[in-house]
């Protein structure tokens, strides 16, 4: 089992900063890839981004060049900076885990993304 603790969400204007983390516990050894995925009021939740446990990083078009997945095995830990933030953002962000071949999600965490 694994279980994850997103944090770091809020209120930002445009064009603003934040930094989400996601804290793993549990069997953290097993853990492979690590995502981040989010979800928007009435819509689907959508990919944000990914990386391996051998740091390969993927992104959604929607956020390259602004986001950035990152992560410190240390600390079993995953971070996702978002940089010039745009109210289209604004969704509850959730980490997701993938530990031999089961996935696992967080609770998520609220960006909100004022115009």
């Amino acid at each position: 089992q694994v279980q994850l603790m997103e944090s770091g969400g809020g209120l930002v204007q445009a064009g603003g900063s934040l930094r989400l983390s996601c804290a793993a516990s549990g069997r953290t050894s097993s853990i492979d890839a690590m995502a981040w995925y989010r979800q928007a009021p009435g819509k689907s939740r959508e990919y944000v981004a990914q990386i391996g446990d051998g740091g390969a990083t993927n992104y959604a078009d929607s956020v390259k060049g602004r986001f950035t997945i990152s992560r410190d095995n240390a600390k079993d830990t995953v971070y996702l900076q978002m940089n010039a933030l745009k109210h289209e953002d604004t969704a509850v962000y959730y980490c997701r885990s993938l530990a031999r071949g089961i996935l696992y999600w967080g609770q998520g965490t609220q960006v909100t993304v004022s115009s």
